[in-house]
């Protein structure tokens, strides 16, 4: 055990939440509110002894519904135990993922609401009104040894040198095809590049009447797919050092690629998808392939095993751009943001550091999607991959995800998870470009030229802020 240290404390007014399900402190408090499920167990593995006197202080958190049901049971009961152990009481509130930054955004302007907020992507643009948990990420650091460096780069900023979140972890963003509809096109082993994607897509629509599940409408599994298409083709929405460069030849052969797949293979419904469709789409066996995490696929195996059999997955698919560009953000990049309101600050710290030293568990109640930020925290992932400990058919299904940490990188990426980059996926710059192409309003160049026009004005106001670099 390292020597206790006080984190730095910056209490503001009290915080305020809204569906809460779950408060406790002592035996008492939690049985009532969970019942006897909450104690028929133990959660934690490790019960981390805290470096700042929290006793007696409360946590509210405000999170996102996980896409593997499971870890959301197993994280109530983790909280909970948590806060029995510390004399800390626990409130949770979750909404769907779609909600959480209008719910940032609307606490933000209040000054008031929970202590941690969670996100699946960046949201760098609220920076100033975050906390800096610089301190938090260098004593996991000590902890648990490096954290990954996508997400690092997902959570800090390097202009103002300051951690607007703590990222504990992240899903990888497989491609998921059925195996049975790309055999019957002459692909036994699905699409390996886009060339495949368009030609096997194609094949399979007219042969078999099933489309391919690429979106393009305002949600933020289309928002992914478009930047993983521009990466495949060698485009990029800004460089290294924070200068708009999407208008390029690469991305508007990127948007006339994805008119082409859309002309060939695809309905208009993909224009009015949530961020479930695609899954939901896969799993009836109305899409050939989606780019989406493993969360549609563990659905499948608890209700339609015959279907969770056929769905298999693929690395990001290779397109004119290299192998070196055949890159893909996380699905999900698990953010906590601590606002500047929290009056539980040392608190929230000493909570994320318990859920770092669990995350071995964290990764199994979520039927491994959950990978860790930290990998030393799960040292058996290659393991678990290998022979899926919730039984895929076959039991190494999964072993493509292992180098996962090689091909996942941050938003914006080359660039960091800056604050116009987060503020594009709120507004859905990417996915508009794509759509507004394959619908024909505008033209692949017109269309990628208006993406350029927002991304400019928003870095534009972002720097006058002094919260991203660049000068272009």
């Amino acid at each position: 055990m390292r020597e206790p240290k006080l984190w730095r404390s910056g209490g503001f007014s009290s915080s305020v939440s809204r569906r809460s399900v779950l408060k406790g402190a002592g035996a008492a408090g939690l049985a009532t509110l969970l019942g006897e499920r909450a104690l028929a167990g133990p959660a934690t593995l490790v019960q981390s002894t805290p470096t700042a006197d929290i006793k007696g202080t409360s946590l509210s958190l405000l999170q996102w519904q996980h896409f593997v049901p499971s870890y959301d049971t197993w994280f109530e009961k983790f909280l909970n135990e948590w806060g029995q152990a510390n004399s800390v009481t626990v409130k949770l509130d979750r909404i769907n993922t779609a909600d959480v930054p209008a719910a940032l955004a609307a606490e933000v302007s209040a000054g008031k609401g929970h202590d941690l907020v969670e996100h699946i992507a960046s949201l760098a643009q609220y920076e100033k009104s975050l906390v800096d948990m610089k301190d938090l990420v260098d004593e996991a650091t000590k902890r648990f040894g490096a954290q990954l460096p996508m997400t690092k780069a997902n959570s800090f900023n390097p202009h103002t040198g300051k951690f607007y979140g703590f990222c504990h972890g992240y899903a990888p963003d497989p491609g998921d095809y059925r195996k049975s509809l790309w055999d019957k096109a002459g692909y036994p082993d699905g699409p390996k590049t886009y060339d495949d994607l368009l030609a096997g897509g194609t094949k399979i629509y007219q042969d078999q009447g099933v489309q391919c599940g690429i979106g393009m409408s305002q949600e933020i599994d289309s928002n992914m797919a478009a930047q993983e298409m521009m990466w495949g083709f060698g485009a990029t929405m800004q460089d290294k050092d924070e200068n708009v460069t999407i208008n390029s030849p690469e991305t508007i052969a990127a948007v006339e690629f994805m008119t082409k797949l859309f002309k060939a293979c695809e309905t208009p419904e993909v224009f009015g998808w949530n961020a479930a469709s695609n899954n939901q789409l896969l799993v009836a066996g109305r899409a050939s392939y989606i780019l989406n995490s493993i969360s549609a696929y563990r659905t499948a195996q608890g209700s339609q095993p015959d279907v969770a059999k056929d769905i298999f997955f693929l690395k990001p698919l290779q397109g004119p751009g290299g192998a070196s560009m055949a890159k893909a953000h996380g699905h999900a990049v698990f953010i906590y943001m601590m606002p500047t309101y929290s009056k539980n600050q040392d608190t929230a710290r000493e909570f994320l550091l318990h859920l770092v030293a669990n995350y071995d568990a964290a990764a199994t109640a979520s039927k491994l999607y959950n990978f860790p930020a930290y990998t030393s925290t799960v040292p058996k992932m290659a393991d678990y991959l290998k022979t899926d400990p919730d039984g895929s058919e076959p039991p190494d299904k999964l072993e493509v995800l292992a180098d996962a940490n090689d091909w996942t990188v941050n938003l914006g990426w080359p660039g960091p998870a800056n604050a116009m980059i987060g503020e594009s996926f709120n507004t859905f710059v990417l996915s508009d470009m794509m759509a507004s192409a394959a619908r024909g309003s505008k033209s692949a160049k017109d269309a990628v030229a208006e993406a350029e026009s927002k991304l400019k004005a928003s870095a534009e106001k972002w720097r006058k802020e002094g919260l991203m670099g660049g000068t272009k």
